[in-house]
């Protein structure tokens, strides 16, 4: 008895590792005629021909053409993520600061790199911007106290101060220029608890918003858990738009907007804005902006964290 209880789940494994085994060969073959013959030749019929295999057969292990293509595109990204990880790990443990210096000074070996390892502090603020005639902010997103004592240092010694946001497929653009609108008179950061600068942040510098409308899966943002999307071409279009304002800044050439004038360029939609909030976060559309989202972000704003309008 106990042989015949046995007996289906042994044949179910041996049919599980049969589909298996023909699930591999399909992307193998299906990478063969990727790297052979080109994108073009990738189809189910190909495939089939050369596996003995009808083209219908396959969509027994694949729903679609598609599926199959993330399939073996999801292998070739696993496959290039284990290499890399052989390699860290074949190198030992590295700091990080140290790289990013050496990666830096590979490209220019004349950079005069000075090393914070206790990070920017109100402190060392004025001694991190010692010499600096133009500053670019390269924080995290949801870095809001380093962020708000750069800006106030780059205010107080007169440094001019770029910000550019990846949001969505696109970039935002404030500066902040010496004599006009600071940092803190248009985001209003002091006194205000974490959830409340990152959607301060958020809405000063897209008052726009013209990335909302694409945002399929809207539980990818999540500003209590530190979330929010981007892509890599929104952040390859920050630094060149950030470079080109750097540029005109320090050769003082071409035309520069300063808070509470900002810029957003949308590639997806194909959109450019020239943004104004004037009195900054005090605008009346940004206190009536600020309320809408608090209440579509309910699920992170906790009972009892009200902040100030």
């Amino acid at each position: 008895m106990a042989a015949e209880d046995d007996r289906p789940v042994s044949i179910a494994s041996r049919r599980e590792r049969v589909r298996a085994a023909t699930v591999a060969e399909i992307k193998v073959t299906a990478r063969r005629l990727l790297v052979e013959r080109g994108v073009d030749s990738v189809t189910l019929r190909a495939i089939a021909r050369e596996m003995g295999m009808t083209a219908p057969a396959l969509y027994r292990y694949f729903d679609s053409h598609d599926a199959l293509l993330r399939a073996v595109v999801a292998d070739v990204y696993d496959e290039l993520a284990d290499s890399l990880e052989t390699a860290r790990d074949a190198l030992g443990p590295a700091d990080p600061g140290v790289v990013l210096i050496e990666m830096a000074r590979d490209i220019n070996p004349e950079l005069d790199i000075r090393r914070f390892d206790e990070g920017v502090t109100r402190e060392n603020a004025e001694e991190f911007l010692r010499g600096t005639d133009a500053y670019v902010d390269g924080l995290d997103f949801f870095a809001f106290k380093a962020r708000s004592i750069t800006f106030g240092a780059c205010a107080r010694l007169g440094v001019p101060a770029t910000t550019a946001a990846p949001l969505g497929m696109g970039v935002a653009l404030l500066n902040f220029l010496p004599g006009k609108m600071t940092f803190e008179e248009y985001f209003g950061f002091d006194g205000q608890p974490e959830r409340e600068q990152a959607l301060r942040f958020l809405l000063g510098l897209s008052p726009a918003m013209l990335q909302r409308s694409y945002l399929v899966d809207r539980s990818q943002v999540n500003l209590a858990e530190h979330r929010g999307p981007s892509t890599v071409v929104a952040c390859q279009l920050c630094a060149g738009v950030a470079s080109a304002e750097t540029l005109k800044i320090l050769l003082r050439r071409g035309p520069l907007v300063a808070a509470p004038w900002g810029l957003h360029f949308d590639a997806y939609r194909y959109l450019y804005k020239r943004t104004w909030r004037p009195w900054g976060y005090r605008n009346p559309v940004q206190w009536l902006a600020r309320s809408i989202a608090r209440r579509q972000l309910a699920t992170w704003v906790p009972e009892g964290s009200r902040a100030s309008p």
